[in-house]
C-alpha cells in the first residue's frame, strides 16, 4: 500500500512575477491539491531570498486556509530559534482555532537565511539555536495548556494541542526527535547525505509518548514529472539551471546571468555540489515516478513522503501534481 503524500510548497516567484503572483499561485495549488487527494501542505520560512515569498508561514496559511475546506496545513517549518516561542504558539494556537485540525507546526533550527540578514535585519543571536530543545518543550507546553512560566497562558493556543515536527537535515534532528517522541521530518529533498543514517537512529531509539507511542518519518523528495519520460528529463535539467542561478549568486542580479556564464557555473565544482543537493529526486512519466518513490519510500523508512514539486513553470508544476496523485493512486 503506497504511503500518503503530502506537498510542500515553496512559494516561489517566477521571473517577473510579483510575490503577489506567487501567493495567488499557492492557493490554487492548494485547493488543487485538495481536490486530488494529497493529505497536507507544509510552507517553509525564508528570509532574504529574491525567489521565495513564504517568509510568514502563519500568514499564508491564514490566508490559504480561507480558501480551502479540508486539506491539513503547516509550517515546513519556522525557524524557531528566530521567534520567542509564547509568539509562535500564539499564532499557530489561533489557526487552529480556525481552522480545527487542519493545523500542523514543523520546528526547525536553521536561520532560513544568511548570517548578515539574521544578524542585522531579524536581529537573532546566531547563538540562539543552541536553546532549541529547550525552545521546543517550552513551545509544546504552551500549546498543551501546560506553561512552564508561573501565570502565563498563550491565548489563544493553550489546549489546542498543535501537533509538532521535528524538522532535519542531521542527526541532531532525528536524536531529538527520537528523545521528545516526537514525528520527525528529513529534508532529504535538498540535504540528502544523512537521510538513512537519521532515520534509522530515530526509528531504532524512539522513546514513546503519550501522543506518539509510535515512531513518524516524513521523508521530503523531489519530483519533476512530466507526460513523457523526455519532457521530464527537459524540464529537470531547467530546473537543476535555475537552482544554480539562484544559489550560486544571490539577489535579483542572479537571473542576469548570461547563458554561457550559467554553462560555467553548472560545469564547475561548485555548480555540480549544488545539483547533487538534488539527488534524490524522481524524474520521469508517471510509472517512472512511481516506480521511484516505491523505492525511495523503503530507502527512507517513511510513513509519508513530502513532495517538493520541481518543474520551471506554473503550469508544468500543476500538470505534475495531476501525475503524480494519478500514478500514486490518490
Amino acid at each position: 500500500m503506497n504511503v500518503p503524500l503530502s506537498l510542500i510548497d515553496f512559494c516561489t516567484i517566477h521571473d517577473g512575477e510579483r510575490p503577489g503572483d506567487s501567493i495567488a499561485r499557492s492557493v490554487r495549488l492548494a485547493r488543487e491539491a485538495e481536490r486530488l487527494g494529497y493529505s497536507r501542505i507544509w510552507y517553509a520560512e525564508h528570509h532574504n531570498m529574491s525567489t521565495i515569498s513564504s517568509s510568514a508561514p502563519a500568514v499564508l496559511i491564514a490566508h490559504v486556509g480561507a480558501q480551502t475546506e479540508r486539506i491539513r496545513l503547516g509550517a515546513g517549518g519556522v525557524m524557531l530559534p528566530n521567534h520567542s516561542p509564547y509568539v509562535v504558539a500564539e499564532q499557530f494556537g489561533m489557526l487552529a482555532e480556525m481552522y480545527p485540525g487542519r493545523i500542523d507546526l514543523g520546528l526547525g533550527r536553521a536561520p532560513g537565511t544568511d548570517q548578515n540578514t539574521l544578524g542585522r535585519a531579524l536581529r537573532r543571536d546566531p547563538r540562539a539555536a543552541e536553546h532549541f530543545p529547550d525552545d521546543v518543550a517550552e513551545l509544546a507546553a504552551y500549546l498543551s495548556g501546560d506553561s512552564l512560566i508561573p501565570g502565563v497562558q498563550a491565548m489563544p493556543g493553550a489546549g489546542t494541542n498543535v501537533p509538532l515536527y521535528i524538522l532535519g537535515s542531521s542527526m541532531f534532528g532525528a536524536t531529538l526527535a527520537a528523545k521528545m517522541g516526537l514525528p520527525y521530518s528529513f529534508a532529504s529533498h535538498f540535504a540528502p547525505r544523512h537521510l538513512t543514517q537519521a532515520t534509522s537512529y530515530y526509528r531504532q531509539n524512539y522513546q514513546p509518548s503519550e501522543r506518539y507511542p509510535e515512531p513518524y518519518v516524513i521523508a521530503a523528495v523531489n519530483v519533476t514529472a512530466a507526460d513523457t519520460v523526455d519532457e521530464a528529463r527537459a524540464d529537470f535539467e531547467q530546473v537543476a539551471r535555475e537552482r544554480v542561478r539562484n544559489m550560486a549568486t544571490r539577489g535579483p542580479a542572479g537571473r542576469h546571468i548570461s547563458e554561457e556564464n550559467l554553462d560555467a557555473l553548472v560545469n564547475s565544482p561548485s555548480g555540480q555540489q549544488i545539483i547533487s543537493m538534488l539527488q534524490f529526486t524522481a524524474v520521469g512519466d508517471g510509472a517512472e515516478v512511481h516506480r521511484y518513490l516505491g523505492e525511495f519510500t523503503k530507502l527512507a523508512q517513511a510513513d509519508e513522503l513530502m513532495i517538493s514539486l520541481q518543474s520551471p513553470t506554473g503550469e508544468k508544476t500543476d500538470r505534475a501534481m495531476e501525475i503524480l496523485a494519478e500514478a500514486w493512486g490518490l
